[in-house]
């Protein structure tokens, strides 16, 4: 049997879709990991996946002095994964981006084992640029992305196929939830402290005609006796979670937008700033925006108010409700996984 190596990491963000396709490609190939001791190796360990750890080093922007041993750091990673490589020999290697990727892509390179990256959000990665030439192909989740490189292919995102199987009924029954529409908020995976603030301010109004199911986050849930607000740290079983929503409130990361937006779930997004990340949110807020398929709120102009008022629109416009219905965003494994056997069958 073949071996896929797959690599990427620092956020969930990066690891979540590849698990997505380790679990569609591992009945045809020994698919194990190679990352850093980050989350990516809590999530393989969760799901089972052989992993190989790798000390890689961050480029932390705007600080010059921080980053002049980055050179040599990252020399050293590489010749750290490609003893991994050699011993692991696997036929492709399977980028998803962040930092963790760059010294498993290098390596390849160099030991002449083909590569392919693929990019979630609407504007690439400084990772995802870094590695694009030394790569077969970039697969992109967005139709434009992929004309930003030679080598790019649009093939959709990656998508847990298990958050299409939850049960409505059985899911409220889970989560205690009654028979009115249900808002479910998303902060991302460590939550949101801004979404999470101006949600509470406004909770009991909300809890008045809505049941609340929020996402808030490890250590970031209250005492409270509100009745229809359910709060739950974190969620293995985010199909169940999003079998509850009738409408959402989530930051706009690439794998929770997708998954929304394929759900057909109305959504008001509040992408995370400028200030607090590189811009990738703001851009894939905007074209589901463009799209008609959500609602969008910068966190500069969110209050209590307004956030209340956008939720309660929401949940009757129609016109997003009907976009939805008719939108053919598509779920990327099975075109991915063309293009992986694709690429390991031109090396045999």
């Amino acid at each position: 049997m073949k071996t896929i190596l797959f690599c990427g990491g620092g956020s969930a963000g990066h690891v979540i879709p590849n698990i997505a396709l380790i679990d569609e490609l591992n009945t045809q190939f020994n698919c194990i990991y190679m990352g850093t001791a980050g989350i990516e190796k809590d999530i393989c360990r969760q799901n089972s996946v052989k992993f190989y750890e790798c000390n890689t080093p961050k480029l932390i922007r705007g600080k010059v002095f921080a980053n002049l041993a980055l050179p040599f750091r990252l020399i050293k990673a590489v010749k750290e994964a490609g003893k991994i490589l050699e011993t692991t020999k696997p036929s492709l290697v399977f980028s998803k981006g962040g930092y963790a990727c760059v010294p498993a892509v290098l390596a390849a390179k160099k030991l002449g084992i083909p590569s392919i990256t693929h990019e979630s959000d609407i504007e690439p990665g400084l990772a995802t640029k870094f590695v694009a030439r030394r790569c077969k192909k970039v697969l992109t989740s967005f139709p434009q992305t992929a004309k930003k490189f030679k080598n790019g292919i649009y093939c959709g995102p990656p998508i847990r196929q298990k958050i299409f199987n939850g049960k409505r009924a059985d899911a409220m029954k889970k989560f205690g939830l009654d028979l009115r529409p249900t808002v479910l908020v998303l902060g991302g995976g460590s939550g949101s402290k801004i979404i999470n603030e101006n949600l509470r301010q406004i909770i009991q109004r909300l809890c008045m005609d809505y049941n609340v199911l929020h996402l808030c986050g490890k250590n970031n849930a209250v005492d409270t006796n509100i009745y229809g607000y359910k709060q739950i740290e974190f969620s293995d079983d985010m199909g169940s979670v999003y079998a509850c929503a009738d409408a959402a409130v989530s930051r706009c990361g690439s794998n929770a937008a997708f998954e929304l937006v394929s759900l057909k779930i109305p959504t008001l997004f509040i992408p995370l700033a400028n200030s607090a990340s590189r811009g990738d949110q703001i851009g894939n807020a905007e074209y589901f925006k463009s799209e008609g398929l959500c609602d969008v709120l910068d966190e500069k102009d969110m209050t209590p108010q307004l956030l209340y008022e956008k939720i309660a629109c929401l949940l009757k416009d129609n016109q997003i409700k009907t976009a939805l219905a008719a939108s053919h965003i598509k779920c990327g494994n099975e075109q991915i996984k063309t293009e992986v056997i694709r690429t390991i069958r031109q090396r045999s």
